[in-house]
């Protein structure tokens, strides 16, 4: 188990389309240690494969709370197979665009299916904020940033702020939490 760099942006691999892996066999359980590792490390709350520059459709969650033991969940070539009209507001950052939160509406409600770390074929029901965690997660997958969501304004200064940070050969270090409930 290793820790991995995590991209930021403007990093174009971030934009990348991922790709199914097909089966979770060794090589994928370990890259899934070190995404875990890497999420935890940072700290986080999920991380997608292509964020530490792995273009492959595999990300990790763990919403445990500091002090709570760890329930890591393993996500190998997840798809939305249900989600609710309903919608729900959360304040979402991301490890990498590190310090930056804003409000992002996604559906409530989510029926994920995808291979576990054992490579059976799993169905999860989610809401709240593990809802949202996917949904962010599953983004990365198809080459979508939480700030695709926002108004075209808020994207552009956020976008803009990156570059500028890159340019100035001064990346900013991730910290916090992925996501954040809205209180």
């Amino acid at each position: 188990m290793a820790l991995r760099p995590i991209l930021c942006l403007p990093d174009p691999r971030l934009r990348a389309t991922s790709e199914n892996v097909g089966v979770v066999d060794d090589e994928v359980r370990a890259l899934m240690d070190d995404m875990l590792d890497t999420m935890y490390a940072a700290p986080g709350i999920g991380l997608a494969a292509i964020q530490i520059g792995v273009p492959k459709r595999v990300l990790v969650i763990d919403l445990a709370k500091k002090g709570e033991l760890p329930t890591p969940l393993f996500v190998a070539d997840p798809e939305i197979i249900e989600k609710s009209d309903e919608l729900s507001t959360y304040e979402e950052g991301c490890l990498s665009l590190p310090e930056y939160y804003e409000d992002v509406q996604r559906p409530a409600r989510v029926k994920v299916r995808y291979l576990d770390r054992n490579n059976e074929r799993q169905e999860i029901e989610a809401t709240g904020l593990l809802a949202t965690c996917l949904q962010h997660e599953m983004d990365h997958l198809d080459g979508k940033l939480f700030i695709d969501h926002l108004s075209r304004l808020k994207r552009d200064r956020a976008e803009k702020k990156f570059a500028k940070a890159a340019r100035l050969a001064e990346p900013l270090a991730p910290r916090g939490p992925e996501i954040r409930e809205k209180v």
